[in-house]
Parts: C-alpha cells; sequence; structure tokens
C-alpha cells in the first residue's frame, strides 16, 4: 500500500516538473519567435544610446574678422527616467538648481524612456552642483551655444538664434543655411550600469561658413554711440542711423534705437528687435528734396542762378495753402534747397511737371525695395501720377505722400556723392569655409545712372551751402567740408491730418563733400520737445563724421604705408 502511494506521488511530481518544463519551454518559444524583436530593441536601448551631434555654428565677423557672433561650448543635461531611483527627491533638487518648474521635471523624469533632455546649454556652475548630487541616470552632452561678445551692437542686422542654434532673426536667420552646419550622429555602447564604454559608430558633424560682413566694429560703436545720445536727449520714439560706402554701396554701420542684447532675446520687447531702417516707413519731408533739385538741373529747365518769389511763406496749390517754416521773398535755386522752402521747391516742381518728379523720384529708388540681402524689408510707398490729386505736385516734391525707409534715403544720397550712381546696398562681404578657405565674394553692384557726373556735382556744391550758410550749419565739420540736407517731416494722425506734436526729424548727407568716404542717415522718430532735424539730426551726423571720416583716412594711410614697406621689400 505504502509503495503505491510513493509511486503515485512520485509520478505526480514527474508530472508537475514535465508540465512546467513544458510551460517554460512554451515561454522561451513565444519569447523567441514573437518578442525577440520588443526585447532586442529594450536591450539596445540600455546598452546603446543614440546620440546626435550638433555642429559648431558659422562665426559672423565684421570687415576686419573682428568675431560678432560666436559659439561657446556649455553642458546639456539629460535623463535616463528608468534609472532613477527617488525621483520626487531628484525633482525638489533640480527645481533648486535650474530653477525649473515641477509639472516639467516631473513630466520629463516620470517618462518610460532611457533617454530624455532635461537642461539644455546650462552654466558651469549648475553642472557642478549637478554632478555632487551623483545620481545614477543623469548625464551630460557637450553643445555649444551661440554668444554675442559685443552685446546690443548691430543687434537689428545680426539678430539671434534659437536653442537649437538656429537662426531666428536678422542675418542668424537670412544665411541660417550657410551658418548651420549638418548634424552628426554617434552610437555609444553602455554596460548595464549605464556607464559609457566606447563609441560604436560615428559620423562626424560638418561645421557651418563663416560669414564676413561690411559692417565696420569701430564705426557702428560709434554710430550707435551718438545715435543712442541723441535718442536719450531728445526723448524718442524710436531712432536710425546707417553709414554706407557711397561707392560701393556696403553698409558701415547700422542701427537702431530701442535696441537689445540678443544673448537674451527673451526679455526683450518686439519693438526694441525690429529694423526699424528696413521696415520703417515715414513721410521724409524735406530730404526729400533732393530729389526735386536733381531732376531740375537734369534736365536743363533751371540753373543755381534762377529766383523764385517765396510768396512771404504762404502760396495756394489747388485749394490747399502751402507754408514755409519761415517766411521768404526772392530766393535763388541753391537757396531755396539750401533755406529748405517748400514754397520754392514747389514753384521748381510745377516747373518740371508731375511726370519729371515721378520718373526721377523712381530712379533715385523710391518706391521699391533696395534689395538688401535682410529679412524685413518694405519698398515703401510712391504713387504713379495718374493717382496724384490737384495737391499732390505741392506735396510730393517736399516729401509728402510719399513713405520712404532710412535705407532708400542713404541710397538716393549716395547718389549724390559717388557721381550719379544708385548702388544696391549690402551688408555681407563673403562666406568662407571653417578652414578659412572663401566660398564666395560679393562685389559692388551698381543699379542705374540716376543723373549725370555733372549734376550730382552741382546739387553736392548746392548740399555744402545748406551746411555752411543753411538750415544744416550744426552739422558742420571744422576739418572739412561736408553736404546735407534737413527734414522736418509731420506725422499723420490716425484721422488722417497732420500732426502738430509729432515729427520726424532726419539729415541725409556725405562727407568729406570734395572726396566723400561716407554717405549718412540719421532718422529721429517723435523727438521733443525739440523737432527740426537741423536741431535734433545734424549734430549726431557731425559727430559721426568726425570720429568716422578720421579713423578711415588713418586707415587709408596704414594701407598705404603697408604697400609702400611690401614694395620696397
Amino acid at each position: 500500500m505504502q509503495i503505491c502511494i510513493s509511486h503515485r506521488r512520485l509520478r505526480t511530481t514527474i508530472l508537475f516538473f514535465l508540465l512546467l518544463f513544458l510551460l517554460c519551454f512554451i515561454r522561451l518559444l513565444y519569447i523567441q519567435f514573437f518578442k525577440s524583436r520588443y526585447l532586442s530593441t529594450i536591450a539596445n536601448q540600455q546598452h546603446n544610446l543614440y546620440v546626435e551631434l550638433e555642429p559648431l555654428r558659422g562665426t559672423i565677423y565684421d570687415r576686419h574678422l573682428r568675431p560678432q557672433a560666436v559659439n561657446f561650448p556649455y553642458d546639456s543635461l539629460y535623463a535616463s527616467p528608468r534609472q532613477i531611483k527617488d525621483k520626487d527627491a531628484l525633482i525638489k533638487e533640480l527645481r533648486e538648481i535650474l530653477g525649473l518648474e515641477y509639472g516639467f521635471l516631473k513630466d520629463r523624469l516620470f517618462r518610460n524612456k532611457a533617454f530624455v533632455w532635461v537642461a539644455r546649454k546650462i552654466s558651469p556652475e549648475q553642472v557642478d552642483k549637478i554632478k555632487k548630487l551623483k545620481v545614477q541616470g543623469l548625464g551630460f552632452v557637450r553643445e555649444s551655444k551661440r554668444c554675442y561678445p559685443n552685446k546690443h551692437l548691430a543687434s537689428q542686422e545680426i539678430g539671434f538664434v534659437g536653442l537649437d542654434n538656429a537662426g531666428l532673426e536678422g542675418l542668424e536667420l537670412y544665411y541660417d543655411e550657410y551658418l548651420r552646419g549638418v548634424n552628426g550622429w554617434a552610437y555609444v555602447l553602455r554596460d548595464a550600469r549605464q556607464n559609457q564604454l566606447l563609441w560604436k559608430d560615428m559620423i562626424l558633424p560638418k561645421d557651418g561658413n563663416e560669414i564676413i560682413l561690411t559692417i565696420d566694429e569701430f564705426i557702428q560703436f560709434v554710430t550707435e554711440r551718438e545715435l543712442d545720445a541723441a535718442y536719450r536727449k531728445f526723448h524718442a520714439k524710436g531712432a536710425s542711423a546707417i553709414v554706407m560706402n557711397p561707392r560701393t554701396g556696403e553698409i558701415l554701420a547700422l542701427a537702431n534705437r530701442p535696441t537689445y542684447d540678443p544673448n537674451f532675446p527673451q526679455k526683450a520687447e518686439l519693438d526694441s528687435r525690429r529694423n526699424r531702417a528696413l521696415c520703417d516707413m515715414f513721410e521724409p519731408g524735406s530730404v526729400f528734396k533732393i530729389v526735386t533739385a536733381s531732376a531740375a538741373l537734369e534736365e536743363g529747365r533751371f540753373k543755381e542762378s534762377d529766383r523764385f518769389f517765396c510768396e512771404n511763406g504762404s502760396y495756394k496749390v489747388a485749394n490747399h495753402i502751402l507754408h514755409d517754416h519761415q517766411p521768404h521773398g526772392w530766393l535763388t535755386f541753391s537757396e531755396v534747397i539750401a533755406e529748405s522752402s517748400n514754397i520754392g521747391t514747389t514753384k521748381i516742381a510745377q516747373g518740371l511737371g508731375a511726370d519729371i518728379i515721378y520718373h526721377y523720384a523712381s530712379a533715385f529708388g523710391f518706391g521699391k525695395k533696395t534689395g538688401i540681402a535682410m529679412p524685413g524689408e518694405i519698398s515703401g510707398v510712391l504713387k504713379e501720377t495718374k493717382f496724384w490729386s490737384k495737391t499732390s505736385i505741392g506735396a510730393v516734391p517736399i516729401g509728402q505722400e510719399v513713405g520712404v525707409t532710412a535705407l532708400q534715403l542713404a541710397s538716393a544720397i549716395s547718389v549724390i556723392a559717388n557721381g550719379g550712381v544708385l548702388m544696391k546696398p549690402y551688408l555681407l562681404k563673403s562666406i568662407r569655409y571653417s578652414n578659412g578657405e572663401v566660398a564666395s565674394g560679393f562685389k559692388p553692384e551698381s543699379v542705374r545712372q540716376v543723373i549725370s557726373p555733372l549734376t550730382a556735382k552741382r546739387v553736392k556744391d548746392i548740399l555744402v551751402l545748406v551746411t555752411e550758410e543753411g538750415t544744416g550749419k550744426l552739422a558742420r565739420v571744422a576739418d572739412f567740408k561736408v553736404a546735407g540736407k534737413t527734414g522736418t517731416a509731420q506725422k499723420i494722425e490716425p484721422n488722417g491730418l497732420y500732426s502738430h506734436s509729432k515729427y520726424v526729424a532726419s539729415f541725409i548727407g556725405f562727407a568729406p563733400a570734395d572726396d566723400p568716404l561716407i554717405a549718412m542717415v540719421i532718422i529721429i522718430d517723435e523727438p521733443h520737445p525739440y523737432y527740426f532735424g537741423g536741431v535734433v539730426a545734424a549734430p549726431a551726423f557731425k559727430k559721426i563724421a568726425q570720429d568716422v571720416v578720421k579713423y578711415l583716412k588713418l586707415q587709408e594711410d596704414t594701407y598705404a604705408a603697408h604697400e609702400i614697406t611690401e614694395k620696397i621689400r
């Protein structure tokens, strides 16, 4: 009886183990044939880490290879949530170190993933504090962060990048495809404790190209310094300034106020990031009279000695009464421009006719984009003569019913400075590879011959008279002659009427007058309590011209001395 019971127990035990073995075998078959791909993926995720390798974004230089935008190495924090044990305690620590929200950290650290970004491009101090925590499941990847060493200098034209080093505004955006480079990647083999053992496969990133601007850091600094002083002194709403090489169209400086620091774009208001010189349109006022003067002399209808009766300050055009800022009687052609007489300029325009005024305004580049390689440029407004009213002949020639940008004015005054040629403005001097080899260069590009060299010289002489005897006396420089034109334009209120409290003060000119090195535009938006261009904008022109011309002449002398030394050798 006992033997039977023993045999029964033995059979039962054997059957149990056979059944257990069968179940294990079936489970192994299931894992092998149905779950192998899934489990292999999990293993790969645990032991093989895919890392994207970021390229070095190309440096932006000024014309003398002084860096304006560079990259510095920074560490980015990542986590392997599956390895982190006390996540709540870690969240508390990271909140204090990184200043991140609890909800954000909880969302990241409670994911069922082998890799998640926690914080990108953090400071070295934060990295040290996190390393001292010695938490398994946290690691760092070396990346690069875009930095702007000159802070607000040329910020609107250079722009800024996002967290992933992608261009978002300005030249950073416009030339992003050249600057950003191409990402690389690598597979990193890790052990069970997630320690990195070796790099299995790798494709190195391709660094971005460098770009060299026409901007000169010194000229940009001087321009911003004086523009900022005028902007603050006259409590203006905004301001812009452009310094251009009139012979080539190269932009040597471009500044706007208010401004911002591209290292911290998130702290800046949208208004301070706007490139006013390209995207703000305004009625130019009397600076536009260079078009009327050029048309009159080029067409041969008038000469400098012709006299005009300026009606003692009041003149009717159709149903509109036109006024001068101060009454004038008889003035010569030259004096009409020098004293900025609206009435005298209108009489000149009436002698020419609307079609001629429109033709020359268009030839000077108004009403269309300059074509500068930057985002945000607008075309302005120049109405065809079929849309002119009966009073337009008394408005357009003196800079009303016209919408322009500061950049268009810089191009226009350069026409007078360089002998009558409209040059296409440009900011990019060359693009070169990271090894220093030049990929492509950019050269001056003429758009058209607007007026003859003789006419340009005649207008130049009148503009010199503006600064010596007319409305632009505050732009005079002791060391050399300057040529220029003042402008004071009333802004239009929402009701469509001209304001009596809001003005745009401007000055356009070039220096030295006899052999121009620079053409310049100064625009001050809504200055007060003073608002005349000759009072508000002309002094800024003078101070910039003094320093910049001296600097450029010193450069020319240094270059000439270097050439002589090389020839002697």
